[in-house]
């Protein structure tokens, strides 16, 4: 935790990080699933589960290279581990008819 502040003031101050949050145990989750018209849900802990996500972080670059390294800085100030980092949709993944659009209604 004595990296943690400086590295959190750091990627703060350089406008990368968006927001951070941990996440409550599966123990404490939900899962919504739809199939075949019909909502199935069912409630936590999934043990089942091999790998589950406990925290989360929400970053703004310039490129997926800057996104690795603030992430291997933070590997580095948490002392291992694995992160995934996956980009979010922006209204250019979905071509012209973007959620952000007015495109006629699919029939």
């Amino acid at each position: 935790m004595e990296k943690m502040g400086p590295f959190m003031d750091e990627i703060t101050k350089a406008g990368v990080l968006l927001s951070t949050a941990g996440l409550q145990p599966s123990a404490k989750g939900t899962r919504v699933r739809l199939s075949a018209g019909k909502v199935i849900v069912t409630d936590g802990p999934f043990a089942e589960t091999k790998e589950l996500v406990a925290s989360y972080a929400l970053l703004e670059t310039k490129s997926m290279a800057e996104a690795i390294q603030w992430t291997a800085r933070f590997l580095d100030v948490i002392g291992g581990g694995e992160c995934e980092i996956r980009p979010l949709y922006e209204p250019g993944d979905f071509g012209e008819c973007s959620p952000a659009s007015d495109c006629p209604p699919r029939s």
